[in-house]
């Protein structure tokens, strides 16, 4: 009997639970396990996430949460073999367990660094510019993202019981949200002993993770806008779920199957590169996973003359490359489906498919009694409704562009299309043709076929998801991937406030200038120090010199007759990086000390020119600190304010810098 994690402990059904499922070896049809969360307090799973979870997830910053995501990924790669053993009962070959299980760990290792490396070392992201609402600058606006107070529930599908759940959980634990895992049931004990590992290593917060095994029971119901739901699964069932949300007022997400497109543009021919690139992209998803991928490639749309070449040419690889069998069979390369189940369900849509008009074409292979071999459709009217979730795929031809983008976005929205074409024009076409029916295009061409990761390849990088069918969800993208997590507020208040809540100073803040900043380690730095410079005159000679030896000679720096005429300068003018090098010099403190390094300037402004005969001054903030969680230094940025001899802004800009965390000379 597969057990669940609950409230902080292993809960196991009866075996004579009345509302165990078996669960079966997808090769060999041979029960190895049950499944039942009989017993299960589903109001307490949701209590103890919202209570136990949220304060231990709360008790650590959004990096030290990112670097345990790492040390997970680090500790499942350690143990991954024995998941890959799993593995197999799910009918999954090496090659198909390296996409699921090496796809998840890498998701948690991306979604480790880009934590540390885009988000504050805090609680609280800030969220755009800051708006001035008043005209002397003492009401401000801005928003923050701030994370749920309750739970991520994730539903997961069959056919990627580690990575499905492990994209999931990497941005809900950065976010600080704890996760309720529920597996699908034929492939759930892989998920489980994935939990199980991570659960041995000692690194998760108390209440961060659980997972129910079998039937969630009323565990939707005892949801409300506290928490959050992601779904992965069929289309009508996320309809289900999306409607029965929103009485709670749950957030809901779903990624759905849908019937993705790989178009070949109509300046490929046979002996284009792009030809054999466009076969591969066909071979790779129709093989992988059995077909078994949200992503994979339904719908071949390519050139009427073509239609029969491309039949051909792929039956032609599945042929030589596709051999049917035992998953543990290291001469197999495509695996049975996941269940019986499954074999059934898909035999049923290629059979609706071949009612509404469609030929199958069956590559010659060795057949295998209960493994579903790859089937090539012509044309049928239902190819655009109805998805038979395997190694299955129709080819549709066209005549012209405008009919491919038609037939493409009768898939009612899709996860992903493919457009292998090597005309930008053609590429821009189909972009501004089917891109709002899309969640992701993938173009394909002989420049990046070698290096282009795949039609069906979703990234941490990139969203994950896709309108209409598809689920109109999102997921995955980096870091918008960890906001779905969290609420976006906006805040309004002083200076004072915005600086407190935000941990980043803003301008009318309280400021000290006690002492250089650049004297300070981050144990005696703090928000609002600041350097404000003496005044430092600029002289023609300076001016004319910088023009010289840098080879800047534009005409505003050194035509007077020509800079006065311009309306923007009032004669020639000093050059703006001639400025920013001057207050630098106005603001560095020489001495070796905390400051290690200046890794560059951003939002750089010049707003008033500067001529000879002006004088400028520099004020230097330390706007936002962050202390790096595996170093010995952090980083700090500086508000950087150049005024001229009349007080007005010259230029704005903030620089960066490494700073110690404790300076060993410290004065």
């Amino acid at each position: 009997m597969i057990p669940s994690f609950v409230y902080g402990s292993w809960h196991t059904a009866e075996d004579t639970a009345p509302n165990a499922v078996p669960v079966v070896d997808a090769f060999t049809g041979e029960e190895i396990a049950r499944i039942s969360s009989a017993g299960v307090d589903f109001q307490k799973v949701v209590d103890y996430g919202r209570t136990v979870g949220q304060k231990s997830l709360g008790e650590l910053t959004i990096h030290e949460r990112a670097l345990k995501l790492k040390e997970l990924a680090n500790y499942l790669t350690e143990h991954k073999g024995e998941l890959y053993e799993l593995s197999y009962a799910t009918g999954a070959t090496k090659r198909d367990s390296w996409i699921d299980i090496d796809g998840g760990i890498g998701t948690m290792f991306t979604y480790s660094s880009k934590g540390r490396r885009e988000l504050p070392n805090a609680n609280v992201i800030l969220d755009g510019p800051t708006e001035v609402l008043s005209k002397d600058g003492s009401f401000l606006g801005t928003h923050i993202y701030t994370r749920l107070p309750g739970v991520a529930v994730q539903i997961n599908a069959f056919n990627f019981p580690v990575w499905g759940m492990l994209e999931k959980f990497a941005p809900a634990f950065i976010a600080g949200v704890p996760t309720i895992v529920k597996p699908a049931t034929p492939t759930g004990y892989l998920a489980v002993r994935c939990v199980e590992i991570m659960l041995d290593s000692g690194i998760l917060p108390e209440g961060s993770l659980q997972i129910i095994s079998g039937s969630a029971g009323d565990l939707l119901s005892r949801l409300d806008y506290r928490d959050h739901v992601a779904f992965t699964g069929s289309a009508s069932t996320a309809l289900k779920l999306e409607q029965a949300s929103l009485s709670t007022g749950v957030r809901f997400s779903a990624e759905a199957d849908s019937l993705n497109a790989a178009i070949l543009g109509l300046d490929v021919d046979e002996e284009s590169p792009e030809y054999q690139a466009y076969i591969r992209a066909l071979f790779g998803e129709i093989s992988a996973k059995a077909g078994q991928k949200c992503t994979a490639i339904r719908r071949a749309i390519v050139p009427a003359p073509l239609v029969d070449k491309v039949i051909a040419s792929l039956s032609e690889m599945i042929e030589k490359k596709v051999v049917l069998g035992d998953p543990r069979d290291e001469k197999t390369t495509m695996g049975p489906l996941a269940s019986p189940e499954q074999f059934e369900e898909v035999s049923k849509a290629v059979a609706s498919l071949i009612d509404a008009g469609a030929v199958a074409h069956h590559p010659n292979i060795a057949q295998v009694e209960g493994v579903f071999a790859p089937v090539i459709l012509t044309a049928s009217e239902k190819m655009h409704d109805v998805e038979a979730f395997g190694p299955v795929l129709s080819v549709v031809g066209y005549e012209t562009t405008s009919e491919a983008i038609e037939l493409a976005q009768r898939g009612k929205g899709s996860l992903v299309a493919t457009v292998c074409t090597h005309d930008p024009e053609l590429a821009s076409e189909f972009a501004m043709g089917i891109a709002a029916h899309h969640g992701r295009l993938h173009y394909l061409d002989r420049e990046d076929a070698k290096t282009s990761t795949g039609h069906g390849s979703p990234l941490p990088h990139l969203i994950h998801g896709g309108p209409g069918r598809a689920g109109g969800g999102e997921e995955l993208g980096g870091i918008r991937g960890v906001k779905h997590l969290m609420q976006r507020t906006a805040i309004q208040g002083t200076p004072t406030h915005l600086t407190a809540i935000t941990g980043v100073w803003h301008r009318g803040a309280p400021t000290n200038t006690d002492g250089h900043p650049f004297r300070k380690d981050l144990a005696h730095l703090k928000l609002g120090d600041q350097l404000r410079s003496e005044l430092r005159k600029v002289t023609l000679e300076e001016i004319l010199e910088f023009a010289k030896k840098t080879g800047d000679t534009f005409y505003a720096h050194t035509d007077e007759e020509a800079a006065t005429a311009n309306p923007f300068f009032p004669r020639r003018v000093a050059h703006g990086y001639l400025l920013v090098s001057w207050a630098a010099g106005l603001f560095v403190e020489p001495a070796p000390g905390p400051v290690l390094a200046n890794y560059g300037l951003e939002n750089l402004r010049f707003i008033t020119p500067v001529t000879y005969d002006d004088s400028i001054r520099v004020e230097l903030t330390a706007k936002k600190i962050t202390p790096r969680v595996t170093d010995e230094y952090g980083e700090v940025v500086w508000d950087t304010v150049i005024y001229n001899q009349n007080d007005e802004i010259v230029a704005t800009y903030d620089v960066l810098t490494l700073v110690e965390k404790v300076e060993k000379t410290y004065v």
